[in-house]
């Protein structure tokens, strides 16, 4: 089955599961094709602004009926109570978007035999430009793993890890990431406003430089670390910049902030850290 006939259903509607629903439908996937159920009418109604033909419903099991493949799109802490209602048919793929939520989860809910995928988006998915890093439980298939990694790339970049322990780490860098990333742009514009740059232009200052170095580190052969010299020229504004940021202990500041990021990843799925 091509992968643009395939019958999609999401059990949540949040950002992400709309991000990856405008991703399909930007790649010419079928509105009809999709089905999406969320409890908040508010949240129906901004969902069928994505596409007329668009399948959207209070009723999960209405929006996994006939699914080829399931996404699970709801917070990990209702998560339980909401697979509980659901009775997937044993071949349609289940893919959970869910942070914390591990394949042996899956496994206790849906039964070992079930074909299910963990998958671990971030939220610049939403301008399609998001990172997906997806690891499969035992006995699915090269096909659906195939199906798998097209529903994520419509939002995005993808990558595999086949060491699902891999995946609260790849929560902690690149799940939570665009938050740090944002953070030190806002810490930017805050700076610049403070030394007389105009609002509007501080703003922009923050934003595009975060785009344009972003851009350079994937476009670029270098590793990040010889892009950064190669703008911290000797005896220079840079050089003066990042010495402060060194001597303040920035570096394991991060490796801290991952850490933790890492251990409540590991708490949200019932799990304690090593």
């Amino acid at each position: 089955m091509p992968n643009s006939a395939l019958r999609i259903g999401f059990v949540g509607g949040g950002n992400m599961a709309g991000a990856m629903l405008a991703g399909l439908l930007r790649a010419g996937h079928p509105a009809s094709k999709l089905q999406v159920a969320d409890p908040s009418a508010e949240r129906r109604a901004q969902l069928a602004r994505l596409d007329k033909d668009l399948g959207i419903s209070a009723d999960n099991a209405a929006a996994i009926t006939g699914a080829d493949v399931i996404v699970l799109a709801v917070k990990p802490q209702l998560m339980p109570a909401v697979v509980q209602a659901l009775s997937p048919e044993p071949q349609q793929l289940i893919v959970s978007v869910a942070a914390g939520i591990t394949l042996a989860a899956m496994g206790e809910w849906f039964g070992p035999a079930q074909p299910c995928v963990r998958s671990m988006p971030n939220q610049p998915a939403l301008v399609g430009a998001g990172m997906s890093v997806l690891c499969s439980a035992p006995g699915v298939s090269d096909t659906q793993r195939a199906q798998a990694e097209y529903l994520a790339g419509a939002a995005g970049s993808t990558a595999w890890v086949d060491d699902e322990d891999l995946m609260d780490a790849v929560t902690a860098v690149s799940g939570s990431g665009p938050a740090y990333f944002y953070l030190v742009m806002e810490i930017l514009e805050d700076c610049a406003r403070e030394m007389g740059i105009p609002a509007n232009v501080a703003r922009q200052l923050a934003v595009q430089t975060a785009y344009g170095a972003g851009l350079a580190a994937r476009e670029a052969e270098a590793a990040p670390g010889e892009l950064r010299r190669m703008v911290t020229s000797p005896g220079g504004t840079t050089q003066a910049a990042i010495e402060v940021l060194q001597q303040g202990g920035l570096d394991e500041l991060l490796r801290q902030a991952l850490t933790a990021a890492r251990r409540r990843s590991l708490e949200l799925g019932g799990r304690k850290s090593d």
